[in-house]
């Protein structure tokens, strides 16, 4: 647990979506180009950031990440400025924007790159037409390959998101879209099964029927076929989802994996800050409640809307969602969320839960290695093939490890 009151990473949500795809449940909405909305809250979140900036939090940050929702959909003028406000605000060295092929014009390109972008996250999905329509994604597989190849002549780090086990995909045309995508020259892929979730378009369009292509297996096959095409071509698997070239990973995914603390700002966004940073951000928010007794860790979501935010963006008018962690819970959540990570567990961070938990942390420890969903590699215990492929029971053995119920409030 660092004692810096300061965050690692940054995340801003921009909420706007040209059209919502069949199977997305995050926050977004669906917006006219040219919505004043967007220009509106893209300010409300540069007035959002000198002030997070000016309680010290960004002090230490190295990596910042615009996603969506769409946040290409806010055009070349107002996602410019929103990047030159981060670098302004917090200089990471990494600054990734999420992208769509279909708003990825020439002009927002260049001015996110000029303003200070050095990575771009294209969501891709697919590389056959016919999978892309049953998603509802606004794109074509030309599309995606002629803004993709732009995007990399750029001299930006370019890395692409591909969906599997999705309505008629089969192993063929999986393994088009894979290769597809690694002809495109970009420096990091990640891959990650379909999710069906309950009220999307796409869960209503096959309620009455077995959705075979979905099944366990079925992702477990396609994931296993991206990671021999992927690792056949140069690509290192460093986390469950996430392949790069040498030197090319994504160092702010790493920070969700590794208990850093980061903050997130814009609707529905999530921020995960030591005592210390919650203490920092209480200074201008009064309303956020008193940490109970034993907290080490807050996690906080944004749960005001995006025409509220828009409207009044001072932090002290915001509503949050907010957990507050003991330090076993904490040191729980990182095992959990380590065991993503090739590298596995850091030796510090066991030493730490078996101090903390002592013999049901190695009764636990020797469960998973003896089915096989933990391995002891190059001094660190690490999650095996199957580990991953069964990660909902890996994930869960280590967080049964913390004692007692998680505190909750909201304001």
């Amino acid at each position: 647990m660092s004692c810096d009151p300061g965050v690692r990473a940054l995340y801003l949500h921009i909420p706007f979506c040209a059209r919502k795809c069949a199977y997305c449940d995050f926050a977004s909405w669906t917006t006219p180009a040219g919505d004043p909305l967007m220009g509106a809250y893209a300010h409300a979140l540069a007035t959002q950031l000198d002030e997070v900036a000016s309680l010290g939090l960004l002090d230490g940050c190295e990596t910042a990440y615009v996603g969506g929702g769409t946040p290409t959909l806010l055009g070349e003028k107002d996602l410019g400025r929103l990047v030159e406000k981060i670098v302004g605000a917090a200089a990471p060295s990494e600054l990734t924007c999420e992208a769509n092929p279909d708003s990825l014009t020439d002009g927002v390109l260049l001015a996110a790159r000029e303003a200070g972008a050095t990575r771009l996250s294209v969501g891709v999905q697919s590389l056959d037409d016919g999978e892309l329509r049953e998603l509802g994604r606004l794109h074509d597989a030309a599309c995606a390959r002629d803004r993709v190849t732009a995007a990399v002549a750029t001299g930006l780090d370019v890395s692409v998101d591909l969906m599997c086990a999705t309505p008629g995909q089969t192993g063929e045309s999986w393994m088009r879209t894979l290769r597809g995508a690694v002809a495109l020259g970009v420096g990091h892929v990640s891959v990650y099964p379909l999710q069906i979730e309950e009220g999307t378009p796409l869960d209503r369009r096959y309620a009455d029927e077995p959705c075979t292509w979905n099944d366990p297996e079925v992702q477990a096959e396609r994931m296993s076929q991206a990671q021999v095409a992927l690792e056949a071509h140069g690509y290192s698997r460093y986390e469950v989802a996430s392949y790069a070239r040498p030197g090319r990973e994504c160092r702010h995914n790493k920070v969700y994996w590794t208990g850093s603390p980061y903050l997130g700002l814009g609707t529905g966004a999530s921020s995960m800050l030591d005592l210390e940073g919650y203490l920092r951000l209480c200074a201008t928010c009064p309303q956020l409640p008193a940490a109970p007794e034993g907290a080490r860790r807050v996690r906080l979501t944004v749960e005001t809307r995006r025409r509220e935010l828009a409207a009044e963006p001072r932090l002290s008018a915001l509503s949050f969602s907010l957990e507050f962690l003991t330090e076993p819970q904490a040191v729980a959540e990182d095992l959990m969320l380590g065991a993503r990570l090739v590298e596995g567990l850091r030796p510090e961070l066991v030493a730490r839960a078996r101090e903390l938990f002592g013999a049901r942390f190695d009764d636990t420890v020797d469960a998973l290695l003896a089915r096989g969903l933990l391995v002891e590699r190059n001094g660190r215990l690490a999650p095996t093939e199957q580990g991953w492929l069964l990660g909902n029971e890996l994930y869960g053995a280590l967080w049964d490890l913390t004692p007692g119920e998680v505190a909750t409030a909201r304001c």
